[in-house]
């Protein structure tokens, strides 16, 4: 029933999807510029037949539309101190089950100087793969990219990452970043 649903969506938004739905990993949406993003990855999981966790920031989670993000697959995440969630997300992935979290790793909707560096975090602690997932409002685009297993020399593996975002404009273009963690300024490890 979601599928059909996603598909006829998508068509009759006129989106085209690209790429193939990963079933396991970690997807990472980008740029994250509008609302509507959110919508746009639920419609495009759906499509592939796939059901994600989406982490959410826990704000959003009050009265009646906190039961319709869980009813989607919304994690709420408090931002402040997200390292229980991560914990438990970490456990998760590595019991081998299906497992497919998506969240937005610029954080916010505004252009931003870093990127949140949890998606990288979860990435290695858990050994699941990254998908760079990409909404393109401009060409009506969305969809998938490569799917990397990240090495742990940050700025390599961002380097891959931000080719691949390179033309990607989100919905509202004047609000995508570009994508680069802290922990490629500085001689620090590799986040873990």
């Amino acid at each position: 029933m979601r599928r059909r649903f996603a598909r006829l969506c998508l068509r009759l938004s006129r989106w085209h999807v690209v790429g193939r739905v990963p079933h396991r990993g970690l997807l990472v949406g980008a740029p994250h510029t509008s609302n509507w993003d959110f919508v746009l990855m639920l419609l495009l999981m759906w499509y592939g037949g796939v059901r994600p966790r989406v982490l959410v920031k826990k704000e959003l989670f009050v009265g009646p539309l906190g039961w319709v993000l869980r009813r989607l697959g919304a994690v709420p995440i408090d931002r402040a101190r997200p390292g229980g969630l991560v914990r438990e997300l970490i456990l998760q992935a590595r019991r081998g089950e299906d497992f497919l979290l998506v969240l937005a790793a610029e954080g916010t909707r505004t252009p931003t100087r870093y990127w949140k560096s949890g998606f990288y975090r979860i990435a290695r602690s858990s050994g699941v793969p990254v998908a760079l997932g990409f909404v393109d409002g401009p060409s009506r685009t969305l969809g998938f990219g490569p799917t990397l297993h990240l090495t742990g020399d940050v700025r390599a593996d961002m380097d891959v990452v931000r080719a691949f975002y390179a033309d990607k404009r989100g919905v509202r273009p004047d609000g995508r970043g570009v994508p680069r963690l802290r922990e490629e300024d500085g001689p620090g490890p590799a986040p873990r």
